[in-house]
């Protein structure tokens, strides 16, 4: 550790570290890696603002997602309530990304300031702040989620200001829009000279879709395309933060108008995923798609990046031994799914961002939190020590046959995620997304 990162790292990290090890003293490298990865966003990506807020890169990329940075900084909210400090930092986070869901809820990404990075030459509504603009419905429930955590774990209110309700209130009008997309949606997107997974089509409009009672989604949260417009993970994990909306807004607002307008979406859009969202697998049985259209056309399958169909219960939508999820589960841990690669280093779930044969570390930690069985989580726990290319830190993929061919080597998602495994393991209370 350099002298940046002690000054930088928190005592209650530093002790948290300390405990950490001493319960896997069995597990030296283990150990060795979670100090690095929970040190990682604190000492790289964090960027205070003089107004108090936050801003957070994803790492090698100077720009600050909605979904990336809400997972980011996830796991310091384990020592929220001991260190104020800690608190203030997630605060901090949750009022900027709620002032970029103010300026603009179709964008994923933005500048730190408006000096017009990024793709700007999108055909899309851009501005100087934007660093991209796929619109995905998971970048707006990250912030809710984070949000609604900080809240639970320590009490604090501070965040749930003028301007977080006024975002309570976009996210809600948003939503309702893409419930008929096709009629009443005014966005558009296209990039030229590009992957088709980067572009939407039909004029930047998307493939059609019928109305179901989902919400659409433009893009998944690996930024790639939408192939159907109703991404399902996606839409659950909005039904998980439409409940937590009216938590705040009857404990916090005595709001009962939002109140009652967060519940009325939710249930339209819990009773689209069960009418829409499900198939019946000849050999899993019942078990959830990863996209439909509502026509009748459903993509089964599932990506590593998270809302994932993997998940589901770390997202708070169903319990671990649900037994539609438990059909899906194996559907999507197996060849059936068509990014589910094997190969003499690893096998696991990828994702068409990145080339074939390459496992993502979120999908392998995630593996883990969502498992029932031991066995399971230790040979996934010796998979992601064995699979770090020796360099202490998560990457994003990797070949099955090889670790050292990995993408990206400065991934701060893959290592807060892998810190919450490890928090997990160790018999840490994890602040969890389930509805209390």
């Amino acid at each position: 550790m350099n002298e940046q990162e002690q000054a930088i790292v928190p005592f209650s990290v530093e002790q948290l570290i300390s405990s950490v090890a001493s319960k896997l003293e069995q597990r030296p490298k283990l150990a060795h890696m979670f100090g690095n990865c929970i040190r990682n966003t604190l000492t790289t990506t964090l960027r205070p603002q003089q107004d108090g807020t936050v801003f957070v890169i994803t790492g090698d990329i100077p720009a600050m997602w909605l979904r990336d940075s809400a997972a980011q900084v996830r796991p310091y909210l384990l020592l929220a309530n001991e260190d104020e400090g800690l608190g203030d930092l997630v605060s901090g986070v949750v009022k900027r990304q709620i002032r970029y869901i103010l300026q603009d809820p179709y964008a994923n990404a933005f500048n730190e300031s408006a000096d017009g990075s990024g793709h700007q030459d999108d055909r899309t509504e851009m501005t100087p702040w934007i660093w991209e603009r796929k619109y995905e419905i998971d970048s707006l429930c990250y912030p809710l989620q984070l949000a609604y955590l900080l809240w639970q774990k320590t009490g604090r209110t501070d965040h749930f200001d003028d301007e977080f309700r006024q975002a309570c209130l976009t996210i809600l009008d948003v939503w309702r829009t893409e419930q008929n997309h096709d009629v009443h949606s005014a966005y558009r997107f296209e990039r030229f000279d590009c992957p088709a997974s980067d572009t939407l089509p039909h004029e930047g409009k998307g493939n059609p879709v019928a109305v179901t009672g989902m919400t659409w989604s433009g893009f998944r949260p690996s930024d790639d395309a939408c192939e159907y417009g109703y991404l399902v993970p996606a839409n659950m994990f909005a039904v998980v933060v439409l409940g937590y909306m009216q938590q705040i807004a009857t404990d916090v607002y005595s709001d009962h108008e939002l109140t009652q307008s967060a519940a009325a979406l939710q249930a339209e859009i819990r009773e689209g995923i069960e009418q829409y969202g499900i198939v019946t697998h000849p050999e899993f049985g019942p078990m959830y798609a990863y996209e439909t259209d509502g026509h009748g056309n459903y993509n089964l399958m599932d990506d590593a990046n998270v809302p994932s169909l993997l998940s589901l219960p770390y997202l708070g939508y169903c319990k671990p031994d649900d037994e539609r999820y438990l059909n899906t589960r194996r559907f999507i841990l197996s060849q059936h799914n068509p990014y589910y690669y094997s190969g003499s280093a690893a096998k696991g779930i990828g994702s068409p961002h990145t080339p074939p044969q390459y496992i993502w570390h979120i999908s392998l930690a995630m593996q883990a939190l969502t498992s029932l069985h031991t066995e399971e989580q230790e040979q996934l726990l010796t998979l992601l020590e064995n699979t770090d290319a020796d360099t202490g830190f998560l990457h994003e993929g990797f070949h099955a046959d090889n670790p050292a061919q990995y993408t990206r080597e400065w991934f701060s998602w893959a290592n807060s995620l892998f810190s919450e495994l490890i928090l997990t393991h160790c018999g840490y209370d994890v602040p969890s997304s389930k509805l209390k």
